[in-house]
């Protein structure tokens, strides 16, 4: 089982510190983040990593040894079991896909603001534990362009170590429990 470098801070670009400092929390350790909800994180739960939650996401993340796409494929996994993790405990698991204000149900859902800060978080706090071979965490990004009525998202990005391209790890699309949408980034920017 690897085991967490260190419980001080992690090192972050300035986009990342931007998703915790724009809502005063603290970012993501190797032993806790904050789980953001009911749009922009106007609700918190701090997640304090167990050594049972360590072990479920170690194993989850040995899934993904044999290639980039398979480890991919564990981090969707991964997205999973922090969906079932949280979602009972802070009410999340009535989520719906693509939750925002016209939901109506701030207090049970994630905007892409919640999904995108919750998202890079568990990625950092799986790369800080030594969970990942084939990528790092990437800048969040945003798309959204009014003119071709594409609105407007964030989503967390891995970048590929191999290749240098970035991936989209993407719970916003989906409703509780489901699996993340996982593709490269060039093409995630075209999408509506």
């Amino acid at each position: 089982m690897a085991m967490p470098r260190s419980a001080a801070a992690m090192e972050l670009s300035t986009p990342q510190a931007a998703l915790y400092s724009t809502v005063s929390i603290y970012p993501p350790s190797a032993t806790s983040m904050t789980v953001c909800y009911g749009f922009v994180c106007r609700r918190r739960e701090i997640l304090d990593f167990t050594p049972g939650d360590r072990r479920a996401l170690t194993h989850i993340l040995a899934s993904g040894r044999a290639s980039a796409a398979a480890e991919r494929a564990a981090l969707q996994k991964a997205v999973i079991w922090f969906d079932r993790r949280m979602g009972p405990v802070i009410g999340t698991d009535k989520r719906v896909a693509k939750a925002d204000v016209r939901a109506l149900d701030d207090k049970h859902n994630y905007d892409c603001w919640d999904t995108t800060r919750n998202t890079t978080s568990l990625l950092l706090v799986l790369q800080e534990w030594g969970l990942f071979r084939f990528h790092d965490v990437g800048d969040p990004h945003y798309r959204g362009n009014p003119l071709t009525f594409q609105l407007p998202h964030n989503t967390a990005v891995l970048v590929d170590r191999a290749t240098k391209l970035g991936w989209v790890v993407d719970m916003w699309p989906r409703g509780y429990a489901q699996p993340p949408d996982v593709m490269p980034l060039a093409q995630w920017v075209k999408e509506d």
